[in-house]
């Protein structure tokens, strides 16, 4: 089998798609700059059983430094490409802005550049269901505007669309960008809600809940995601050949570039996920009801339509089997039995 570069792959998605792809006999050779935006020791933990792989390979660097990864492009001569490497998180983007600029644009541009250097079949690259931003309309579609960010975080995922976007119609780059809806499951990230929330209530402490609870999201189990990154993968970027300039689909184009919503479709009150987490551990939390958040969007909704349409694929994991998941490998995983 052909390489296929996986940036993240110590990450929460990052990891799960190459577990798969490795199950699968694809060669991957892995980046990731293990940062230490949470505890390094869970990315060291993902990357001990991706080691256990003979055709695994790991690279310990930033997208932002060019030079490394020209080098690694250089010596693996990937055919297929998925961009997962971000810095990520909505609430951290209002502190640290740069780094999300540093990331998610400087080092994007270097992997676009190196695909379009050594002419990569396909990059994939992971977006995110906040750059819908301020808008209300539900579902959100692909094929509805998203140009009003409510975070630098989601500005950097719009502005790798638009980059990529001028990569496909430039050089002819087949480009696939994933909007994922609120990720959750084993291995996942520590400074999500689920895992906080876990942790707080399973210690008998308080939770924060933004928004007096009374968001919406669509919870989207990782196996789920990544059932539908690798449809995406598995099925290069076409042009649109219907495509208008005077009344442009913003999901599609005349150039291989599109963009699919990842979500399951079903939203869920965040009091009913709190719920479903309180039933799996047995206990009760303690609630700190606070206001929404700057940067926080109320409600999510996934219009996957798309998805259905071209891979014939929709996540299906309901938050009861995902959270139920969830706690059992947490506990596995922190001995808390």
């Amino acid at each position: 089998m052909m390489n296929i570069i996986v940036t993240g792959s110590a990450g929460f998605i990052g990891f799960s798609l190459c577990i798969k792809l490795l199950e699968r006999g694809n060669n991957i050779i892995g980046i990731d700059n293990h940062n230490d935006y949470y505890d390094p020791k869970l990315k060291d933990k993902r990357l001990e059983r991706l080691n256990r792989y003979s055709n695994y390979q790991h690279y310990k660097i930033d997208l932002v430094d060019k030079s490394s990864v020209d080098k690694i492009f250089k010596d693996h001569k990937p055919y297929k490409v998925v961009n997962l490497a971000a810095q990520a998180g909505v609430r951290y983007s209002m502190e640290n802005p740069l780094a999300y600029i540093n990331s998610n644009i400087v080092g994007f541009a270097h992997i676009l550049e190196n695909c379009r250097q050594h002419k990569v079949e396909h990059l994939v690259y992971a977006s995110t269901s906040s750059v819908y931003g301020a808008n209300t309309k539900m579902p959100f579609s692909e094929h509805d505007s998203a140009n009003h960010p409510l975070s630098v975080y989601a500005a950097s995922k719009k502005s790798n669309e638009l980059m990529a976007h001028t990569y496909s119609y430039l050089y002819q780059l087949p480009t696939t960008g994933l909007r994922f809806f609120t990720v959750y499951g084993p291995w996942g990230r520590p400074d999500m809600a689920l895992f906080k929330f876990t942790k707080n209530i399973l210690d008998e402490k308080s939770i924060d809940v933004f928004n007096h609870g009374k968001h919406t999201r669509d919870f989207t189990y990782i196996d789920d995601i990544v059932k539908g990154v690798i449809k995406a993968l598995d099925n290069q970027a076409t042009s649109n050949a219907n495509w208008k300039s005077h009344q442009p689909d913003p999901a599609t184009s005349k150039v291989p570039w599109r963009i699919y919503n990842i979500g399951n479709n079903k939203p869920v009150q965040l009091m009913d996920y709190i719920g479903a987490l309180e039933e799996n551990l047995g206990k009760k939390a303690i609630i700190n009801f606070l206001p929404l958040q700057p940067g926080d969007v109320p409600d999510t909704y996934a219009d996957v339509d798309n998805l259905k349409k071209q891979f014939n694929y929709k996540p299906s994991t309901s938050v009861i089997e995902g959270v139920s998941n969830f706690v059992a490998w947490y506990k596995r995983y922190y001995q808390n039995d």
